[in-house]
């Protein structure tokens, strides 16, 4: 069975710093490209970065120079260092596949930026 489990959110003030982490079960974390999502109060959820099994990162013009995406394939976790934050990054952030599979998805942890 296949789990995903977010973490490292939190609340923040606009300019500061979160590091997500996500740890992936089930065996399909070497299989797949995986990405970090997020959704906003009253908005659909977006794609905000990806990475594939090599480390080829791209990511949303909205977050690009600001959020990096890493991965640890030995412990099955992704990362998103999130940095220079601002209030419109407020959301629930969540980790899948990409494309993303439906069954996957966790709770998620809630980032807020507010001062």
């Amino acid at each position: 069975q296949v789990q995903l489990v977010e973490s490292g959110g939190g609340l923040v003030q606009p300019g500061g710093s979160l590091r997500l982490s996500c740890v992936a079960s089930g065996s399909i974390f070497s299989n797949y490209i995986m990405g970090w999502y997020r959704q906003a109060p009253g908005k659909q959820r977006e794609s905000v970065a990806r990475i594939s099994r090599a480390g080829s990162t791209n990511y949303a013009d909205s977050v690009k120079g600001r959020f990096t995406i890493s991965r640890d394939n030995a412990k099955d976790t992704v990362y998103l260092q999130m940095n220079s934050l601002k209030p419109e990054d407020t959301a629930v952030y969540y980790c899948n596949t990409i494309p993303a599979i439906g069954n996957y998805w966790g709770q998620g942890t809630q980032v807020t930026v507010s001062s």
